[in-house]
């Protein structure tokens, strides 16, 4: 199902998406937390840990069911956790797995602390299900102190964009990726397997990049991993296309 500014189902988008994080919750709990995902196993958690190491007040927006909201808690120098999500059933889950962390049930765009409450925040494959998206980036800026740092990991765009993906083409005898409309925001439903929708919003890298610096968040660092090894192994079919990222991380400074 595509959504864009054009579609009459547009002002139902938000509805829709959490309705389907709400039912959709324990299939992310069973396939992407405590070490079910090769990807959060072998990339995001090193990259996460490795951008600690000077925390001491962490933020985890769209936390789920807390998994690296537990991680930082374990970072040395790391004395206080919050996470937030807008999903009961993740927030409940959270709350089961890790009774020491503050978490609450919350939107990104109206973050229940104060201004400069935290020296890091964590967004992690969160921006790109948010609608409001330049209120969340207002907040994340609001409550980091100056100087604090953004980590902020996305489904790299170019894998994202509706309609891309790797092509074995066997009429010309050739495999490429194809890239949609990259473009165009445009908001999306995916089966993401057999009977499950998860609802996406693509955005072009410029967007992002540019509102977080109209809240005072400066890029400082970039990194677009292969996919890795565990990832690759699990679906050999992708190995073709291991030149292509799937994953961008960024990190931000508050001027």
């Amino acid at each position: 199902m595509d959504m864009n500014s054009e579609s009459p189902l547009f002002s139902e988008f938000d509805e829709i998406a959490g309705e389907l994080w709400e039912n959709n919750a324990q299939w992310w709990q069973r396939g992407f937390t405590e070490g079910a995902d090769p990807e959060y196993e072998e990339q995001i958690v090193p990259l996460l840990r490795y951008n600690l190491t000077s925390s001491h007040r962490v933020l985890d927006v769209g936390t789920g069911e807390g998994q690296l909201s537990r991680i930082a808690s374990k970072v040395h120098g790391v004395t206080f956790v919050a996470g937030i999500d807008p999903t009961w059933p993740q927030i409940e889950e959270a709350h089961k797995r890790s009774s020491h962390i503050a978490y609450s049930r919350s939107e990104a765009a109206a973050i229940p602390f104060s201004n400069g409450s935290f020296d890091t925040v964590i967004a992690c494959l969160v921006f790109e299900h948010i609608s409001d998206v330049a209120g969340a980036a207002a907040e994340v800026s609001r409550v980091l102190e100056v100087g604090g740092t953004f980590l902020f990991f996305l489904n790299h765009p170019l894998l994202q964009t509706p309609n891309s993906g790797w092509i074995d083409d066997h009429i010309i005898g050739e495999q490429y990726w194809r890239i949609g409309r990259y473009l165009i925001e445009e908001r999306t439903v995916e089966e993401v397997e057999k009977d499950v929708y998860i609802p996406f919003i693509h955005r072009p890298l410029h967007t992002y990049v540019n509102m977080l610096a109209g809240v005072g968040l400066f890029l400082t660092h970039m990194e677009e991993p292969s996919p890795p090894r565990g990832f690759l192994d699990k679906a050999p079919e992708y190995l073709e296309a291991a030149t292509i990222p799937r994953l961008m991380f960024m990190r931000f400074t508050k001027a």
